[in-house]
């Protein structure tokens, strides 16, 4: 069996149009949103690793301090708003509803540091082995989300770099349209002032 020069040129032609596309960033805007994407699961898991733990938290402090009733509700419901508030892959470009989802997590993370601050005034409490496990995980558990978030706004950078730089820009006016830059997380309205010690 004999090939044509002409088919060998164009299988020729067609590999190496495809080493050029394929090394010229093509790939990089899908590759990097599915990166970020990635990293935003990440995110949402570990919150809902600290929404999990929250219950047995609560139920561990409510046996010694009956008298907190008004921290353990805030606990309760703001845990109930954070997981309420919900936002998938196809939402991060909405820089609002990011910021819905972080308002909510930032208020959980006020009433859960309003109840650990309850502990100290409960000597049983603070010695109880339940309760430093459940505090153990916890500080654990906002590790892993400092981690995710800080992974997540790498990728969301990358990302967003990509569509506004030179040769990614060209890809995203042609082919990828309908990509958008991804919100990031911004830091806390308090996170730049400094905190008020007292002796």
């Amino acid at each position: 069996m004999v090939i044509s020069m002409s088919r060998i040129r164009a299988v020729f032609a067609a590999v190496v149009l495809g080493l050029a596309v394929s090394g010229c960033g093509y790939n990089n805007i899908p590759t990097y949103e599915e990166q970020a994407k990635a990293k935003w699961a990440d995110v949402q898991n570990n919150y809902q690793r600290r929404a999990d733990l929250i219950p047995n938290l609560v139920a561990t402090v409510q046996g010694y301090a009956r008298q907190e009733r008004e921290v353990l509700t805030a606990v309760v419901e703001a845990r109930a708003k954070a997981t309420q508030v919900k936002i998938d892959a196809s939402q991060l470009t909405d820089p609002e509803k990011v910021k819905q989802f972080q308002d909510a997590q930032n208020q959980l993370s006020g009433a859960i540091g309003r109840l650990l601050a309850i502990s100290e005034n409960y000597p049983d409490l603070k010695s109880n082995q339940n309760f430093l496990a459940l505090q153990s995980q916890l500080e654990g558990t906002e590790n892993r989300i400092a981690v995710a978030r800080r992974d997540y706004i790498e990728a969301v950078r990358m990302y967003n770099t990509e569509l506004r730089t030179f040769p990614g820009q060209l890809w995203a006016a042609t082919f990828f349209r309908s990509n958008k830059p991804m919100a990031e997380f911004t830091a806390t309205e308090n996170a730049q002032t400094p905190p008020q010690v007292k002796f």
